[in-house]
């Protein structure tokens, strides 16, 4: 399946790793679909295979860009309706959106490409909305998290790019549901794939001899709860409990965790790692006691949605502590796999770190469930055969 291109704001990225992985395993499916990203990525994976990251094709910058599209305009390369929509926007925002389809779309058209699948309800697929404005050539994409459920002021809403798209995809049952309740004229057309793992490439759970150690992994900003996650350790140590707890990650809150960790004097039992790349992620995985990640609603109603990181620790075999938000429950199932408790509750968090921490029989017991509920549902092979089933047949469309 060759008429269908792959769309990225940034491509390949540290933080996006679900993406690269679904594309090397598309890849390994027989689609050799092209890849093209908007912007060059500052954190390229480390494992990221290089003959990936060399099959990208990278836009010109956007002060290029817009002068490579003057110069063609003048000389008429482009469509009447790409002259005429730039000509009228004016001032509006958004317009590197318009410049990146009009480039873009000449080259798809040349290579074939009848599909174009984007990755995020933001700047790659508001790109493809207009490449099909501009040219015809349908679309696709992949919702997340904010970029869902935050509202923004661009031209091209969401609601936009649910009405024009071939069909769209998210990553929960959950974000299916909140799509089809806000666009209802276009529940048919949306679906569910989840993000999918290798589940071989996380080692076994070893922990580590020594005080026990839970482990956190995210952005600092606050819908990881982390600000929760360091009260919660402070209720454990005066509870008199001997533990470590990890974060790993960085981000624009890590100084500010930092003085809460000074504030509540928790420098001996809170670590906060900074990024680390994805083999010490692994590593430190297998040698931890547990997982938590205290997921939390933003005030602009930002949240996570289906945060990738407890599959990975799940698929490592750790018990998992989490909250009741979004999808999450859909990742762990309360009793079996893990505990949730209520956002923003600290004390709640600790009482459920507690049970971990004092209980390694029932610890182990939630990360084999855990474990096996990733390679029974969550397996990046399965869910990119589900989306590839998607975008073939939007391409045989196409072709009718």
């Amino acid at each position: 399946m060759s008429s269908f291109a792959y769309l990225f704001e940034r491509f390949p990225s540290f933080t996006q790793t679900f993406c690269y992985r679904e594309v090397l395993e598309m890849r390994r499916q027989g689609v050799t679909a092209p890849i093209y990203s908007i912007r060059v990525p500052k954190d390229i994976p480390a494992d990221c295979p290089e003959e990936l990251a060399h099959a990208v094709c990278y836009l010109p910058e956007p002060d290029a860009l817009a002068a490579e599209m003057k110069t063609f305009r003048l000389l008429g390369r482009y469509p009447w309706k790409v002259i005429q929509t730039l000509r009228g926007w004016g001032k509006r925002p958004d317009k590197g959106r318009l410049l990146a389809a009009a480039w873009l779309g000449k080259r798809l058209q040349k290579q074939g490409v009848r599909h174009v699948h984007a990755h995020f309800a933001g700047i790659a697929a508001r790109t493809a909305y207009w490449i099909k404005a501009f040219y015809g050539i349908t679309f696709s994409f992949t919702g997340h998290a904010n970029d869902m459920f935050c509202e923004t002021d661009f031209p091209v809403t969401l609601g936009d790019l649910v009405r024009e798209a071939g069909f769209v995809v998210t990553e929960a049952d959950f974000s299916c549901r909140w799509l089809r309740e806000r666009h209802p004229a276009h529940s048919a057309k949306i679906h569910r794939v989840y993000n999918g793992i290798g589940s071989e490439a996380f080692l076994e759970r070893n922990p580590a001899p020594g005080r026990p150690c839970l482990l956190s992994v995210g952005r600092c900003i606050e819908k990881k709860g982390f600000r929760d996650l360091i009260d919660a350790c402070a209720l454990l140590r005066d509870r008199g409990l001997d533990f470590e707890c990890a974060i790993v990650g960085g981000g624009p809150l890590e100084e500010s965790l930092r003085g809460r960790v000074a504030e509540l004097h928790l420098q001996k039992i809170v670590t906060l790692a900074g990024p680390q790349p994805q083999e010490e992620v692994r590593r430190r995985l297998s040698n931890a006691h547990g997982f938590v990640l205290a997921c939390a609603t933003e005030p602009d109603g930002g949240m996570d949605n289906f945060p990738t990181v407890i599959i990975e620790a799940m698929a490592a075999g750790l018990p998992v502590v989490s909250t009741r938000l979004a999808a999450v429950p859909e990742m762990v199932e309360h009793g079996v796999s893990g505990l949730l408790v209520a956002e923003k509750q600290p004390e709640s968090l600790a009482d459920a770190m507690e049970i971990i921490l004092r209980d390694p029989v029932k610890a182990r017991q939630f990360g084999l469930c855990g474990k096996a509920a990733v390679t029974e549902r969550f397996v990046v092979q399965v869910t990119a055969g589900e989306l590839k089933n998607l975008l073939e047949n939007a391409v045989s469309k196409r072709r009718e």
